[in-house]
């Protein structure tokens, strides 16, 4: 038996005016996965535990079967995993984006929040402003680390892995001044290395250069959910069959790493719609050719789209992932041979009108190819509702795919 776990990140959504009042999965062209659900058990799942921030770790762990009830402390430390940074005990990561303020003369306090991810600026040129960030804001007991685009990480010594940070991506519009850490209850050296940040990147030649190209300064460091170096049970004792993640996003390497499984890196995959989706359906078949029993592929490109309020780029991510990725990989594994499920869900929902994640349950669809069953006619958020089919705690889901 193999099993196919694909997941369009942030997929779901609410109606949308510029879509007829459709949802973006309403609106797609995606055959393939409104052919498999009208085959498959579907319903909806709660993947983010009620009172639990609604971030990709959680849900993704709970995907993964891990309860985040246990296992999520922040996303920072498992995308410190992924990056190959060894955690001391005392160590704390901090997820440290390189966003774009307004570049005006107000006070750093008072500055708006353009962009969380600053154009979705290129690896390359963020890693030349986290270098002069760590140049001039490192030292013995902090460090800058390069990830990939505009997701970056700090690691401090004895640092607070507590402080309820704001999330950027939640805050886009406002002013930052209620959003940064608060000088009286412990953020004071947070703000004022946050604050520092844009001096040094303000004016940086990378800054100037794509303002030059018509493009947002990645001018702010923004820090935020930080944890301790992570303990996952292992993916093989838990399920008995080897498991492997691809994923543009350091967050699912690092859970896919700390939960023992094996992590591919696609050429050309960026974590946004422009992303190579062909190039994941290939990674996921030769994957599974040479002897994965479970892939798990994430895309990140509908959850980008909802944070930019992209609501065209949004239907296209869907029906690229419906194309590109989960048609090849479906005949593939109907060609082998071989028993298989496929499981199809995002998430978390990143709804257009509000441009963040939502805790709300998502829509999902469990396709066997020995049980075949009468299922929806089209995978959508309204019809998956129809069945009456509800899973309350997402890390049960696997469950019911995995045969043990």
């Amino acid at each position: 038996m193999k099993y196919l776990v694909l997941i369009p990140d942030g997929m779901a959504d609410e109606p949308v005016a510029a879509l007829n009042h459709k949802t973006p999965m309403e609106a797609a062209h995606k055959p393939m996965m409104d052919l498999l659900c009208s085959k498959a058990l579907s319903g909806h799942v709660l993947n983010v535990p009620k009172g639990m921030v609604p971030e990709s770790d959680t849900a993704n762990m709970a995907i993964l079967s891990f309860d985040p009830k246990i296992y999520s402390h922040g996303r920072s430390p498992l995308e410190a995993v992924s990056m190959g940074i060894e955690m001391a005990p005392d160590e704390t990561a901090y997820r440290c984006n390189v966003c774009t303020i307004s570049d005006d003369n107000l006070p750093y306090e008072d500055k708006i929040m353009l962009d969380h991810s600053a154009d979705e600026i290129t690896t390359v040129e963020a890693d030349e402003l986290i270098k002069a960030l760590d140049a001039a804001l490192g030292n013995e007991v902090r460090k800058f680390h390069t990830g990939i685009s505009y997701r970056h990480c700090l690691i401090w010594k004895d640092g607070d892995e507590h402080y309820d940070f704001s999330r950027p991506h939640d805050i886009i519009g406002r002013c930052i001044r209620d959003y940064l850490p608060a000088e009286d209850n412990g953020g004071a050296e947070f703000r004022a290395l946050m604050k520092a940040s844009y001096d040094i990147l303000n004016h940086h030649p990378v800054n100037e250069a794509r303002r030059a190209r018509g493009l947002k300064p990645a001018n702010t460091a923004w820090l935020w959910s930080p944890g301790k170096k992570p303990q996952l049970p292992n993916f093989k004792e838990k399920w008995g069959v080897d498991g492997t993640v691809i994923s543009a996003v350091d967050l699912i390497k690092g859970i896919g790493l700390c939960a023992g499984m094996t992590s591919i890196d696609v050429e050309g995959a960026t974590g946004n719609v422009h992303t190579n989706y062909d190039g994941k359906a290939q990674a996921a078949i030769k994957a599974f050719s040479e002897g994965a029993d479970f892939v798990y592929v994430h895309v990140e490109g509908p959850d980008e789209c909802g944070h930019r309020a992209e609501v065209e780029n949004k239907v296209i991510s869907i029906e690229k992932i419906d194309g590109l990725i989960l048609k090849p990989v479906y005949e593939y594994l109907k060609a082998s041979g071989e028993a298989f499920k496929i499981l199809v869900l995002p998430d978390h929902p990143t709804p257009l009108a509000i441009r963040t994640h939502s805790p709300s349950p998502v829509p999902f669809f469990l396709y066997d190819s020995q049980h075949e069953v009468v299922g929806i006619d089209s995978f959508t958020e309204a019809e998956a509702g129809k069945t009456g089919v509800y899973i309350p705690e997402g890390h049960t889901l696997l469950s019911h795919m995995i045969e043990k």
